[in-house]
């Protein structure tokens, strides 16, 4: 008799926490302790070797082994010193004022559309959750997501790509992975 209690409560308990991490399938784990911050990411995403040729602030990148051209990245930059990321603005001003980097770049024939900005409290940060969407001349219509944090003086930017045809297969991962990066 107690051993099929026992087992009835070890199948309730699997069920339970196979529920409970149903929201996160898919995705893997990745942390850098070095540089202090860490998130999610689609499995069978593989790093991209940087080399020498990599600009100073892009820290790592990631992409699909498949779908060459979905990718993530954790940008790192300066901000002035005590600065936090309110004092950058709210979301939607640094939602656009990264818009019109975008815009700028020596790409010309790239237009990038806003589409979201929220806030949302991690245990002691705040993180800015941007969504827009850009039109790239070599690689159409894509869909972007990023959560954007301010720690230590540097301010991170955690973005994922996909093809704009893909957003709708992609969508739940990347919202789970943009707001599961988290900064010490």
């Amino acid at each position: 008799m107690f051993k099929s209690f026992f087992a009835g409560l070890l199948i309730v308990l699997c069920l339970i926490i196979s529920s409970c991490s149903a929201g996160v399938s898919g995705l893997q784990s990745y942390v850098n302790t070095n540089k202090g911050y860490e998130f999610l990411y689609p499995n069978g995403w593989i790093p991209v070797n940087l080399g020498s040729s990599a600009r100073g602030s892009v820290d790592v990148v990631f992409r699909d082994l498949v779908e060459r051209t979905e990718n993530l990245s954790v940008i790192i930059n300066e901000v002035p010193d005590g600065k936090t990321l309110e004092d950058l603005g709210t979301p939607s001003e640094v939602g656009y004022r990264l818009l019109k980097v975008i815009n700028s770049t020596p790409k010309a024939d790239r237009e990038a559309e806003f589409i979201r900005a929220e806030s949302r409290e991690g245990t002691d940060k705040t993180y800015y959750l941007l969504e827009y969407e850009e039109n790239l001349p070599d690689q159409g219509e894509r869909h972007n997501i990023a959560s954007v944090a301010v720690s230590r003086g540097k301010i991170f930017t955690f973005s994922l790509s996909t093809p704009q045809r893909r957003w709708d297969q992609v969508k739940d991962s990347f919202e789970i992975a943009a707001k599961s990066f988290s900064v010490r």
